[in-house]
């Protein structure tokens, strides 16, 4: 009959009830503790201190345009053939080559200033451009310009080329032993076959230029130019060859 309880079974377990489950209470902001106020000391160490919230790095901005040498030549396309001097040979897009010596006083700050800029400071170290950074600056982009006209190719990748080939790649030492001296045979760090090849360029375009017809950015045309086949009539292939010839007879 409706309304009677049926007798319970053994083994059967009995349900209980469902109860609904209690409601949750709502997450209340915990506010971050009032700053001490002034003349009061700070907590102790042993409490912990709130985290403070780590600043997203913005991604760097990519310039809205191209950047040339010059305002005229890509030096993104020029290719570094010489393993050993491709980590000193700083083609860094830039469009003025001038950083005001900002990598001057910092070691090994010159690998980071553009080659070009390099060209323009060597072209002063002679007497006819002491101190005149604008003359130097446009006897190398007019320079540049001559050499596009003969070659008909980039002026920036002729001058890597001649800078491979007019770096020597060993020179002579003296060494002590009591009171004689000995000449010896070492190998060149990268960085100083850098320099030397930029010295002999710039210096052998100036001491052509003397008594000479043509101009300053001209003569520094033609050495880059020789230096870059290779030609002996270049006065930085001059002194590789002699620098390693004598280097040979000392070994």
């Amino acid at each position: 009959m409706e309304g009677e309880e049926k007798p319970a079974v053994e083994g059967e377990v009995k349900e209980a009830p469902e109860t609904p489950p209690p409601p949750e209470a709502p997450e209340q902001p915990t506010a971050p503790p009032p700053p001490p106020p002034e003349g009061e000391a700070p907590p102790p160490e042993g409490e912990p201190k709130e985290a403070k919230p780590v600043k997203e790095k913005k991604p760097k901005k990519k310039p809205p345009m191209k950047l040339l040498i010059f305002d005229r030549w890509d030096i993104t396309e020029v290719v570094v053939h010489d393993a050993g001097l491709g980590k000193y040979i700083n083609l860094t897009p830039i469009v003025i080559p001038h950083t005001g010596g900002r990598y001057a006083s910092k070691p090994f700050g010159k690998a980071k200033t553009n080659i070009i800029e390099r060209f323009i400071n060597n072209m002063m170290r002679t007497e006819v451009f002491t101190g005149k950074k604008l003359k130097a600056y446009k006897a190398v982009r007019m320079a540049m310009e001559s050499i596009e006209k003969k070659s008909k190719a980039n002026p920036i990748q002729v001058m890597v080329d001649a800078l491979e080939k007019a770096a020597p790649r060993e020179e002579v030492t003296r060494l002590k032993y009591g009171g004689i001296s000995v000449p010896k045979a070492v190998d060149i760090a990268p960085s100083r076959r850098l320099d030397v090849a930029l010295r002999s360029i710039c210096s052998g375009a100036v001491h052509s230029s003397f008594k000479n017809v043509k101009p300053i950015h001209e003569c520094l045309a033609d050495e880059i130019l020789a230096a870059a086949k290779g030609d002996m009539s270049s006065a930085a292939i001059t002194r590789k060859e002699e620098m390693e010839r004598v280097a040979s007879s000392a070994r």
